[in-house]
């Protein structure tokens, strides 16, 4: 019998699903529901429970699923393969093993890239998609050495948990990553370097723009106002693709999530409601829309997030 687990902060619970793919072991953490699938991914060296706080808001109206990426947090830790398909690959087959129909695909960062490749790859797999900080740009030659040195500036094993968030930023942010750890004789990260670095060598080499224009289904970019992705990025991401449309969110970094989810709550459960009906006639081809600082805009509506707790 599976065991439920609470998230503290909003009360809801979930238990561990296991989809296996290629003998790969992918952990999934259920949240339950029964509205339209939402299927969360997290970025490189993080994992399914970044999303607790989100998945307990949204899985009262929504079937909420965050899959632990392979070789990160519960799955498989050294698995052979990391190639950008190898990841979309898995999604296809959670979404197959957990009878998950047209769902939303939810990615931030690299689980960002994972989301954008399947939805470009698979057209008729998913209803949306929402990327928090992540895009088709590149190629970024320097991506592996920067996160490999990123990773080795980590003082493991981290004496304490409190030691652990404070170097990862502290606040929500240190929070957020340091549950990604685990305790053995000190504090360890649930991931392999190598393997971190290596399932970047794809995005080091070349860019996924040509992907990115055969995504057909509803986009929501969701960027930190000192996020990665630049204003120029954004701003072809929405020219190139009419049915896109972008918001920022003000005081936020790369990890939107953790930093603002209240907001990131907001426009995610308005950009869902925008699009729970069928879709009509394709916009005529041009720029996206562009939601702007902070609030949603398009269409002629606009709404103010809710001000950070």
């Amino acid at each position: 019998m599976p065991i439920r687990r609470r998230c503290e902060e909003t009360r809801a619970t979930w238990f561990e699903r296991i989809v296996t793919r290629g003998g790969v072991r992918l952990s999934c953490r259920d949240w339950g529901g029964c509205g339209r699938p939402v299927v969360l991914l997290h970025g490189l060296a993080g994992h399914a429970g970044e999303w607790d706080t989100l998945a307990g808001a949204l899985s009262p109206r929504y079937r909420v699923i965050a899959v632990d990426q392979r070789g990160h947090g519960a799955s498989e830790r050294f698995p052979r393969e990391v190639s950008r398909a190898a990841y979309v690959a898995d999604v296809v087959a959670v979404l197959d093993q957990l009878a998950l129909h047209r769902p939303v695909l939810v990615g931030q960062s690299l689980g960002g890239h994972t989301a954008m490749l399947t939805a470009a790859a698979h057209p008729h797999l998913a209803h949306a998609l929402v990327l928090v900080e992540a895009g088709p740009g590149g190629p970024n030659p320097r991506v592996q050495a920067e996160i490999g040195g990123w990773l080795d500036a980590w003082p493991t094993p981290f004496p304490s948990r409190e030691s652990a968030v404070e170097f990862l930023g502290g606040g929500l942010v240190g929070e957020g990553w340091a549950a990604g750890l685990e305790e053995r004789d000190g504090w360890w990260p649930c991931f392999d370097r190598e393997i971190m670095v290596a399932s970047l060598a794809e995005i080091a080499q070349r860019s996924f723009w040509d992907e990115w224009a055969r995504i057909t289904c509803p986009v929501l970019t969701v960027l930190g106002q000192s996020g990665i992705i630049s204003p120029q990025e954004s701003e072809t991401m929405l020219r190139r693709l009419p049915v896109a449309t972008a918001a920022s969110v003000p005081g936020a970094g790369h990890d939107v999530h953790l930093e603002r989810p209240a907001v990131l709550r907001h426009l995610i459960q308005e950009f869902l409601e925008e699009n729970a009906a069928p879709r009509g006639p394709a916009r005529r081809p041009g720029r996206g829309r562009d939601r702007g600082p902070g609030r949603l805009r398009g269409g002629g509506r606009h709404l103010q997030p809710p001000p950070p707790a």
